[in-house]
């Protein structure tokens, strides 16, 4: 193969690969340098000249010219004086004798197991450079478009034509997409996936709304607003605490727009998932408060030995403060950091309540304790929560918590 096709060929599967030209040259003389070395043993005394927009490709090797007699007559840079002379006729001892080294004196073999080396450099370049390329966007929003949609994930392609995945826990419940569809996503991770880089999108995550609000939000892009914390249930509801510190500017009302317009886009782009943006304060009690949102609270407690805080509600604020599906208390406990119990707060016209350890008869003294964790200690203060709330928060089975309300339940339906 002649050396300037080659290179050309080379070099045009390079610019095609987006390989700059000085990282070209170098992969080259890496590969024709080792081709050396598999033929001489040493490549110190050879000089490697590309000219790769021209296809021109120049191995000059160089050697000392000693007598005939000389010692140093098998070093790999020496050249006894009857050899440099079958090259020149009247070359003498201690002059230097420069060779050009043509591409097919490596033989033909080399020089396609050459040619195939540099194709995978290049192609290993490649993927590195695909993989720095998108690790450092990790974070950041992108829209692709779909072009396959398989069971596991839906594969799509970027503006340079690289294959991108959103795998299905990285999609929200609701998203239908087909072929063709453009849609947007945060880089959630780059893997190395047999030697490939695997670029991972989310759309679930918490990052993916923080960057609609960049996006939608003008003062929080700006940085006059910030976003201090967001929690999500993907496709169902999302808490946002925000804060600003110019006086001057109302984040909730900033972050929600005129009739909700800035916040519409957001929640259309999330499959309508129902979004809370509430002011962050330092003001733990007010802060738990406004979490709780739209609930509203009588009085809390917090316990910070042991990471939780019990509100007390009035009974039509407790099903509010819960939420469909238990939905409110969890983001809520989430956002603030703490463990959130709910008790529905006695009238003086309600009955006695009864303390659990009265019904040590009946139920278990471990079952009773497990309540107790989560500051359950009276009968009423279980009932006022649903079964299925105090399993979520137990460690109790869903049948051990039936035959508790129908103990509970049966003291109170006493004449």
């Amino acid at each position: 193969m002649d050396s300037s096709i080659l290179i050309e060929s080379l070099a045009e599967f390079a610019k095609n690969k987006n390989v700059d030209r000085p990282t070209m040259i170098r992969i080259l003389e890496d590969v024709f340098r080792t081709m050396i070395r598999k033929k001489y043993e040493v490549d110190d005394n050879f000089d490697i000249i590309i000219n790769a927009d021209k296809g021109d490709l120049e191995i000059w090797r160089f050697r000392e010219i000693v007598d005939d007699n000389s010692e140093d007559i098998w070093d790999y840079d020496k050249i006894s004086l009857s050899e440099a002379r079958k090259i020149e006729p009247d070359f003498e001892v201690g002059e230097e004798v420069s060779e050009e080294i043509k591409l097919l004196d490596f033989g033909r073999r080399a020089v396609m197991t050459a040619r195939q080396t540099l194709i995978q450099r290049i192609k290993d370049l490649e993927k590195d450079l695909l993989y720095q390329k998108y690790k450092d966007l990790v974070g950041e929003m992108i829209s692709a478009e779909v072009y396959q949609i398989l069971g596991r994930e839906v594969l799509l392609i970027d503006a340079e034509g690289n294959e991108i995945s959103l795998p299905k826990a990285e999609q929200i419940p609701k998203d239908r997409f087909r072929k063709g569809d453009s849609v947007r996503a945060i880089i959630d991770r780059v893997d190395m996936v047999n030697g490939n880089p695997k670029i991972i999108l989310s759309r679930t995550s918490g990052e993916f709304l923080e960057r609609l609000f960049e996006n939608e939000v003008p003062e929080v892009y700006d940085g006059l607003i910030t976003i201090k914390k967001v929690v999500r249930e993907p496709g169902e509801r999302a808490k946002v605490a925000v804060e600003s510190y110019d006086d001057r500017i109302d984040p909730v009302g900033a972050c929600v727009g005129m009739k909700g317009s800035r916040i519409h886009s957001i929640v259309r782009e999330l499959q309508n998932e129902n979004i809370d943006v509430i002011n962050f304060t330092d003001n733990m009690e007010l802060y738990i408060a406004r979490a709780l949102s739209p609930a509203k609270i009588t009085s809390m407690k917090i316990r910070e030995e042991d990471g939780r805080v019990s509100v007390f509600l009035k009974p039509d604020q407790v099903s509010l403060a819960i939420g469909k599906g238990g939905q409110n208390i969890k983001l809520a406990s989430k956002l603030v950091g703490l463990e959130i119990d709910v008790f529905r707060e006695l009238s003086e016209l309600e009955e006695e309540d009864v303390d659990l350890d009265e019904f040590s008869d009946e139920i278990d003294s471990w079952i009773i304790d497990e309540l107790k964790k989560i500051g359950l200690d009276t009968a009423k203060s279980v009932l006022a929560l649903s079964q299925e709330d105090i399993v979520r928060r137990t460690e109790l089975e869903e049948e051990t918590v039936k035959h508790v309300f129908g103990i509970l339940s049966q003291e109170f339906d006493k004449d």
